[in-house]
């Protein structure tokens, strides 16, 4: 963590941000933080939302509102505001007039706007807090990209980019992390383009930006605990672009990139057919038989198509290089369900788990507070 900003020194309290309103964030972010506060001593954590669709989803769901109201009167010094709120669940500012929690096909073009403006204004007002030293982690429930777009803030593609704006100068990157179960396996992965049309991916590739890439990789692995990761790296085109036959881009812009980074003392290798690498990188639990700790994908869904297949329920989302811890569940706002009870809320859980973990590992393996 930068010494630039004011570092946590209370109980360890993740922000949550809730999301889409009328998406299922209000959802797992009750069903998750209640689990971390009842079976993995979670003690404290602010929470970024709108009352009205948590304690809704908290009715659905059979839970009972834990956390507090914060008192809007006091948000003009917001961090007063949350100094008692080291070991409870307080929820900031909550709006005073609501939301339809309502499926996709019955959203209206006003709720969307007012859905975009809340939940981009929660992602600021988090970032803002973890500045201030109000907590030590941000983890984010999905939020609407088209809800973003119609509120005005269209020149953010996602999460990520509203990250690495508030953090001007620092190289980043979205890395996925699935953790190995007695019964299935995990898989860590990182991607070097983003939210970016698939027709503009080859354009974009550079050899700096997929060094910069496999540094990060490096860097999120010994973070994690591996402390000399293998690194694989995905081609660009089919089978790797067969030395030229089907595309140059593995030839000139790839291997250029693995030759820096393994003169940099990485241990990396590559490219390799994309359609073969995620097999050869299926970490087990009990069996260390894998031939990469992580992969480095090209683009979006060469990345996440495997990952998403193999763990949806507990993969997380990290964005690697910010002076922040930053993670988010793997999926999207799910429209069609939301409001119903229905959401899983297992890698919402899993983002907040990791989170606390990291704020743990940033502190010299500091236990105090729980979770």
């Amino acid at each position: 963590m930068s010494s630039e900003f004011p570092k946590l020194r209370r109980v360890h309290r993740p922000a949550i941000t809730m999301g889409d309103p009328c998406g299922i964030g209000p959802e797992v972010t009750v069903k998750a933080l209640n689990v971390a506060r009842l079976h993995h001593g979670l003690r404290a954590a602010v929470i970024f939302g709108d009352h009205a669709p948590l304690a809704r989803a908290a009715k659905l769901a059979g839970i009972e509102v834990f956390w507090r109201d914060a008192d809007a009167d006091a948000n003009a010094d917001a961090e007063a505001n949350f100094e008692s709120s080291a070991t409870d669940f307080v929820l900031s500012a909550p709006s005073t007039d609501s939301l339809q929690d309502a499926p996709e096909n019955e959203r209206n073009i006003s709720n969307e706007v007012r859905s975009g403006q809340r939940s981009f204004r929660w992602v600021q007002e988090a970032i803002a807090l973890w500045k201030r030293g109000g907590c030590d982690s941000v983890v984010t429930a999905p939020i609407s990209k088209h809800a973003w777009s119609v509120a005005g803030h269209g020149r953010f593609p996602g999460h990520t980019e509203v990250f690495a704006d508030a953090f001007p100068g620092n190289p980043f990157a979205m890395f996925f992390h699935a953790p190995p179960t007695p019964a299935l396996p995990g898989m860590n992965v990182i991607l070097v383009t983003v939210h970016i049309p698939l027709a503009a991916v080859a354009a974009t590739l550079t050899t700096a930006r997929i060094v910069e890439a496999i540094q990060l990789a490096h860097a999120a692995m010994v973070e994690l605990g591996t402390p000399a990761p293998r690194i694989g790296v995905c081609g660009l085109n089919p089978h790797a672009g067969e030395m030229g036959l089907l595309g140059s881009e593995d030839e000139v812009v790839i291997k250029p990139a693995i030759r820096a980074a393994l003169a940099s003392g990485i241990n990396v290798t590559g490219p390799h057919p994309g359609d073969t690498i995620f097999q050869r990188s299926l970490i087990k639990q009990h069996n260390s038989q894998h031939t990469y700790d992580c992969v480095v994908a090209m683009y979006h869904d060469q990345g996440l198509i495997p990952l998403k297949t193999l763990a949806w329920d507990r993969a997380v989302n990290v964005t690697v290089g910010l002076p922040i811890i930053r993670t988010s569940p793997d999926h999207g706002t799910a429209f069609d369900i939301a409001g119903q009870n229905l959401a899983d809320p297992g890698s919402m859980l899993a983002a907040l788990l990791l989170a606390v973990r990291m704020s743990r590992a940033n502190e010299g393996g500091a236990n105090e507070g729980g979770a």
